[in-house]
């Protein structure tokens, strides 16, 4: 990136406020993955992404049973994790 040459501060004063929005947008793009990363890593969405992987593999009913299923487990392993 070149060097800009300013004829006016209103100029500068202008590229100044535009920086400091893509600040705030880079900012908070940083604070939404982070949020999303610690929701994908609570326990009830791991035990929900490991069973929901199988759970379309499993023919039949039991498919269907096992999708039910889980928010129990999540729910005990929750309650066995707070001991």
């Amino acid at each position: 990136m070149g060097t800009k040459k300013y004829s006016s501060y209103a100029q500068i004063d202008r590229e100044l406020e535009i920086l400091k929005i893509e600040k705030e947008i880079s900012y908070q793009k940083i604070v939404f993955g982070v949020q999303k990363t610690k929701d994908s890593l609570a326990p009830k969405n791991i035990v929900k992404g490991i069973i929901g992987n199988y759970s379309p593999n499993i023919p039949g009913p039991y498919g269907k049973i096992i999708s039910l299923l889980i928010p129990f487990v999540t729910k005990w392993m929750l309650k066995k994790r707070g001991r």
